[in-house]
């Protein structure tokens, strides 16, 4: 159950993640390269909103990995100390700097790209600490390197997964980002430049995707061979899977290309959904040497179950709520 949940609640996590980070991402570069003003003006409105669920909906995820995987992600977790606390602080700072962008866009035009891409660059900052985390959390016969360094600034740089990890999760964001784009000009009838900027949130899914697909392939060769191996043929489960998730990716690029806006959503919702439960495979490999979640001794409380169920979906339905009375209140057409 809490292996159910931990997938559900970082799909959710992730779909955010990437529309934060890739909509900051294309900001930024929209602004380097003096593009109109129109899509940096419209994702602009939305970093907050989207910084604010990523943060919150990353709570979830975080803590059902450290109830199943506790004795990894809190040895990694104290490795890597001084750079894990200062997430922390920078994830408020990329908050301050998205707020200032949104609320002054008009007012300091000069000061819109230091303040976007102050945003971007935080936000590439601490997904890189976390894919730091989370690949060293899987390593446990490198913890020995604490014992030549105990300042708690432990990097897995030498692991040859990081890199393509740490991109495979990047340019999914602004796949997602462009996407994001797109279905919110589709929303709006009325919206200026409504075609032209379903067009440009469609370019950018589109190149994206094509690149992630490429990154992906490495990220899949980078893995340790008996883990390539149990999702090309070595285990059933584990191949249909990663099968699937690649299908379903392909169909999204389709739509992508087809400038499908609604079918690519769907299609890339799978496409997250998949990608989750392969992450999830990937480190059940990882760790299989040394432990298996079905290791743990399972004392049934039904209770804090209930109350986190009746919280999650009151949460969703707020959250839903929000959204509707920004959108009628005409804040995020400003």
């Amino acid at each position: 159950m809490a292996l159910f949940f931990l997938v559900l609640t970082f799909v959710l996590h992730l779909l955010f993640m990437n529309a934060m980070l890739g909509s900051a991402i294309m900001a930024f570069i929209c602004e380097l390269r003096g593009k109109k003003a129109g899509p940096s003006k419209d994702i602009s409105t939305k970093l907050p909103y989207t910084i604010a669920f990523t943060v919150n909906l990353g709570v979830a995820p975080l803590l059902f990995l450290q109830v199943l995987y506790g004795q990894f992600i809190y040895v990694s977790s104290v490795l890597m100390a001084g750079f894990w606390l200062a997430v922390i602080g920078l994830i408020i700072m990329l908050y301050y700097s998205a707020y200032i962008y949104d609320f002054r866009f008009e007012k300091m035009p000069g000061a819109r790209t230091f303040f976007i891409g102050l945003t971007a660059i935080l936000g590439l900052i601490v997904a890189f600490l976390f894919t730091n985390n989370m690949t060293l959390m899987l390593r446990p016969e490198t913890w020995q390197e604490y014992f030549g360094n105990r300042s708690g600034t432990l990097l897995n740089l030498n692991d040859p997964t990081l890199w393509p990890r740490y991109l495979h999760f990047i340019v999914a964001s602004i796949a997602v980002g462009g996407l994001f784009q797109a279905v919110l000009a589709k929303m709006r009838k009325t919206l200026p430049d409504r075609q032209y900027k379903i067009d440009h949130g469609m370019r950018w899914f589109t190149i994206a995707t094509v690149v992630q697909i490429l990154v992906g392939f490495w990220f899949l060769i980078s893995l340790p061979r008996e883990v390539m191996l149990s999702f090309m043929g070595g285990d059933a489960p584990n191949t249909v899977i990663f099968i699937l998730g690649l299908a379903v990716a392909a169909v999204s690029l389709i739509f992508g290309i087809t400038r499908r806006v609604l079918p690519a959503t769907a299609a890339t919702i799978a496409t997250v959904l998949f990608m989750a439960i392969v992450r999830d495979l990937v480190r059940t490999e990882f760790l299989k040497p040394v432990f298996h979640p079905s290791d743990l001794k399972v004392a049934a409380q039904y209770s804090p179950m209930i109350v986190f169920l009746i919280v999650l979906v009151l949460g969703l339905g707020i959250m839903a709520y929000m959204l509707h009375l920004a959108a009628d209140s005409g804040k995020e057409a400003k």
